[in-house]
């Protein structure tokens, strides 16, 4: 079996929704995740005829809104959950160097020492055991004690009567809506069939066995029946919301956690790695921004969530937080005015007998509620292919299915990712575009860069910018929708590109820009552009009242002013 460079196009996702239709798949994979994307690209990989349906966009929920990294977690190591700490060190090499070494790099930070003798004990003796679990697997050296001059050269923004010294450390870092999407578009390239805007409705049953599930087509409000021998639900926070279509009660609670993150510019903090803290209730973040190299990610919050699952806000009391922990540290304070964009996220936890959610297991679940159906759930980003691999597992056993393979399987763009980026200085030079420009493409694209030059030699003005203060190229936002699946403004602007949260206005200035590029691609006419227009900049605003509200019900309240954009499709 190979890979074929598929499309995830308008037209494709419209025939995928055909051929699921007619015929038996072996596995129906519902959720469009990380887990699910990764599930898909398992069974496919194993000969499985499979589909892939998503109700809203690919990582449209937790998979793209994640710290950015791929680490074991030294939260975990404290809680001494040491089996999660090594099979995630493990994960993280093989993103870094097998699967994905386009979307993935190695990142250092440093871990502050507040205490100097106290910290120095405890923090170094976590990152050497840390540093053993993770021998040889996939960072460039071993934890370093650092004193205060050495510390300060490399964070000079640090506050001196609070910084004194250091422990310097490598983890992983990706863009996980890139990382989500490549997954499911190189599972498109094995032979799965994958559809967003396709939500499931309930599930067929003949005599108690699942045997597929309606799908709602939320593009053009039609239903389909799709047969499976197997369905594998990968719908993190929705897991309970899709077992309850069985109509009775389900094996699995999941307690959802809300993690908010800002966006800073990188001169709002002068730093020369990222910096690591722990909080009271969690471990805080300044992450060099994995797809720019002018912002800051910081974060994250860790508190219970049980309003919206499909938009969770960010209050005022989140930021204020974030914002009270990372000027600890720091001599010139970060403000709100330095904020240029927000994320929240929710963690699926598995339930337990806590209210506290940093105590709740991040270790996963599969689950068969029913004959035919698994529900795979809980874990953590950097373990989706350990989890997609259990439940393949699961959902086959005692069955001649083979083995899962995808350990030793590149995603799209890995294969020559590393020769191109060599000869990045000749690339540049036959397509006329320059180093920095080449170097940004590589970095999201990997070998499938060739894609995107294809498309500037046929349409020489596809290679302008969106917005000469960003990056972005036109050409990628015509591959978004003729190669990356996306189906809306909101598609574009906040998972195949960042500009939601990278630029002050959250994408605003260039939402016209971006719609009228799009929209002979996607049919639309005068009115629907418009209404794609008005919708963005309604969610935006929305978003923005949340984040100036007290408490979670308030900013959720804020938010849900602007309603889904595929829930007010017009049919």
């Amino acid at each position: 079996m190979s890979l074929t460079p598929a499309r995830l196009s308008p037209d494709t996702r419209r025939r995928a929704l055909e051929e699921m239709a007619t015929g038996e798949l072996d596995v129906l994979v519902v959720g469009g995740g990380v887990v699910g994307a990764g599930t898909a690209l398992d069974a496919v990989t194993r000969g499985l005829r499979v589909g892939l349906v998503e109700g809203r966009d690919y990582a449209s929920g937790t998979s793209s809104r994640s710290s950015k990294l791929v680490h074991g977690g030294l939260r975990y190591l404290k809680q001494l959950d040491v089996p999660l700490v090594f099979e995630a060190l493990r994960e993280r090499s093989l993103i870094l160097h097998t699967l994905a070494p386009h979307l993935a790099r190695p990142v250092e930070f440093l871990y502050p020492l507040r205490r100097r003798f106290v910290d120095r004990a405890w923090v170094g003796l976590g990152v050497g055991v840390y540093d053993a679990l993770g021998a040889g697997r996939g960072v460039p050296g071993h934890h370093r004690h650092l004193g205060k001059r050495r510390t300060m050269e490399l964070f000079p923004g640090g506050r001196p009567d609070e910084v004194h010294g250091a422990v310097s450390f490598y983890e992983g870092q990706l863009d996980d809506a890139r990382h989500t999407m490549t997954l499911a578009r190189t599972a498109a390239g094995y032979g799965a069939l994958c559809a967003t805007s396709a939500r499931v409705t309930g599930f067929l049953e003949e005599s108690g066995r699942v045997v597929g599930a309606v799908v709602r087509d939320l593009e053009t409000g039609g239903d389909v029946e799709v047969r499976a021998k197997r369905t594998i639900v990968a719908a993190g926070p929705w897991t309970e919301e899709l077992q309850s279509l069985l109509g009775r009660q389900g094996p699995l609670q999941v307690h959802t956690s809300k993690g908010v993150h800002i966006v800073v510019p990188r001169a709002a903090i002068d730093a020369h790695t990222g910096i690591i803290t722990e909080t009271a209730t969690s471990l805080l973040f300044v992450i060099p921004c994995p797809w720019s190299d002018e912002h800051w990610v910081i974060g994250t919050t860790d508190t219970s969530w049980n309003l919206d699952l499909a938009h969770p806000a960010a209050s005022a009391s989140d930021i204020d937080y974030i914002l009270a922990q990372v000027n600890r540290l720091l001599a010139t304070p970060v403000t709100r005015r330095d904020i240029v964009g927000v994320f929240a996220g929710l963690r699926p936890l598995l339930a337990g007998g806590t209210t506290q959610t940093s105590a709740l297991s991040r270790e996963h679940a599969v689950v068969s509620p029913a004959d035919g159906l698994v529900l795979v759930t809980g874990g953590k980003y950097t373990t989706y292919r350990v989890m997609a691999r259990d439940a393949v597992d699961a959902a086959f056993r005692g069955t001649r299915v083979d083995g899962s393979c995808t350990e030793r399987l590149p995603l799209l763009g890995a294969d020559g990712y590393h020769e191109l980026w060599a000869a990045r200085a000749r690339l540049a030079g036959d397509t006329g575009l320059d180093v920095a420009t080449v170097e940004h493409l590589l970095g999201r694209y990997g070998s499938a860069v060739t894609e995107i030059v294809a498309l500037i030699a046929a349409d020489p003005a596809l290679a302008e910018r969106v917005s000469p203060h960003r990056r972005y190229l036109r050409a990628e936002v015509v591959y978004a929708v003729t190669h990356e699946g996306a189906l809306h403004l909101d598609d574009i602007l906040t998972r195949r590109t960042r500009l939601s949260i990278e630029t002050p206005d959250r994408g605003v200035e260039v939402a016209q820009q971006v719609a009228e590029l799009v929209a002979p691609l996607l049919d639309w006419d005068g009115l629907r552009l418009r209404r794609e227009v008005a919708r963005y900049l309604a969610r935006v605003q929305a978003e923005l009242s949340a984040q100036r509200q007290p408490d979670d019900e308030a900013a959720d309240a804020a938010r849900l002013v602007a309603a889904d954009l595929r829930d007010m499709v017009e049919i």
